[in-house]
């Protein structure tokens, strides 16, 4: 926030919203590609995401806004044709997520802060599980990319 003004806790619960939202969506296709193996926790990954949601929703509310909605359908960022896509989507969605928490935790204070700080370690655990291997900074895209790339 190069203004100095501090972030609106509302617009980054709603952006948490819609992260949830696409991440929902996204567990529903890994899960139809992901193995066996695997299939249990995308489950997991899938109901967490969904509470998730269902919490926000009410924050939202709290809050005196109207819940940003569910698109019909989110455009993934690679295709996704076997279980090794889904797992590697699984790790981008958790991303994703971690990195809109992140935001949360920076404009929160409180019981909200804490919330997004408890969301941000879970999407980070879980995308370390789905990846392999752990980042040096989840939830923060500039710092994640470039330490993993460096990675690789």
């Amino acid at each position: 926030m190069s203004s100095g003004a501090a972030p609106d806790p509302t617009q980054a619960v709603q952006a948490a919203l819609a992260a949830e939202h696409a991440a929902v969506y996204g567990y529903g296709v890994v899960g139809g590609r992901v193995g066996d193996d695997r299939g249990s926790e995308a489950r997991e990954a899938y109901d967490a995401h969904r509470a998730r949601r269902d919490a926000l929703e009410r924050t939202v509310r709290d809050l005196g806004a109207t819940p940003v909605a569910a698109a019909a359908a989110y455009a993934l960022p690679f295709p996704v044709p076997d279980a090794a896509a889904a797992v590697r989507l699984a790790a981008e969605l958790e991303d994703r997520v971690a990195g809109v928490y992140s935001d949360l935790v920076r404009a929160a204070g409180g019981a909200l802060r804490r919330e997004a700080a408890g969301a941000l370690r879970e999407a980070a655990v879980r995308a370390v599980r789905w990846r392999g291997r752990s980042v040096a900074f989840p939830g923060l895209a500039e710092l994640t990319t470039s330490a993993v790339s460096r990675t690789q």
